[in-house]
């Protein structure tokens, strides 16, 4: 009986030890992490979407703290979100238009098939099959893989080609990151003339490979009142910081390529 009682008093004795030996591990070897980061990381978006270029909303957090990313780095917490991070950091609110995706074609089931894709409804795997079945070697595939990146229901594929809800996007830029093709690109919300073509090839060229691609015809250069409009490369390409939004262009356009957006004040 005294060698039970021993042995659990020596194992109590020891456990003692060891719990003070960890304990004292834990000061010396203790991270500290500053308080601010868990206050950042409840400003972001929580979606860990990726668009900020770092692993996540933490990631995202720990970079913003450090220095290495603006405060407006997560899209989707908005300007909201960036005032509060601000704040935290002891910076002043940022400004800064809203911005949103827009897809630069008009395509879709105007434009030419090389052949009937059947595979997995993945823009990606289409374009491995051949070049993809799109002729023109720059438009929508339509097949999805944006709309499956976008974690807040603003990608669509309407009539073969995607389409962004304005009202729903946040700029995270997912989608972007998705398309193989590369025609998603950033702009301001409050932009209403859009191009909604990309290609690049001679205007006879379009012509075989899609009824709703630039010809480069030059005539909403010519006519712009503002020249806020230029052919580049053959497709037509706005100034932003020219165009008044008038819609002219987009009136004169004889293939329908110019888009005018309807905006939604807030």
């Amino acid at each position: 009986m005294e060698n039970i009682i021993f042995a659990v008093l020596v194992l109590g004795a020891i456990a003692i030890v060891f719990g003070l030996i960890l304990s004292v591990a834990a000061k010396v070897f203790e991270v500290k992490v500053d308080e601010r980061l868990p206050k950042i990381q409840e400003c972001l978006a929580g979606a860990n979407c990726g668009g900020c270029g770092y692993p996540g909303c933490a990631g995202c957090a720990e970079a913003i703290l450090a220095g290495k990313a603006p405060v407006t780095a997560c899209a989707p917490a908005g300007a909201e979100g960036a005032a509060k991070i601000a704040a935290i950091m002891g910076m002043e609110a940022p400004s800064g238009e809203k911005m949103v995706a827009h897809v630069i074609c008009n395509g879709g089931d105007a434009a030419v098939k090389n052949f009937e894709y059947v595979g997995i409804a993945d823009c990606v795997g289409a374009l491995k099959v051949a070049g993809g079945p799109t002729a023109c070697s720059f438009g929508c595939l339509g097949f999805g893989s944006c709309v499956n990146a976008c974690q807040f229901g603003a990608m669509h594929i309407v009539n073969g080609v995607a389409e962004v809800d304005r009202e729903k996007c946040v700029a995270c830029m997912a989608c972007a990151e998705a398309c193989p093709k590369k025609i998603i690109r950033k702009v301001p919300y409050e932009q209403r003339v859009l191009v909604g073509c990309r290609s690049e090839d001679k205007g006879a060229q379009t012509r075989k490979l899609c009824d709703a691609g630039c010809i480069g015809c030059m005539k909403c250069q010519k006519e712009c009142p503002h020249e806020a409009i230029k052919v580049v490369n053959f497709v037509a390409t706005i100034d932003y910081d020219k165009c008044t939004g008038c819609g002219h262009c987009a009136d004169i356009c004889p293939r329908g390529i110019i888009n005018l957006m309807d905006l939604v004040k807030q």
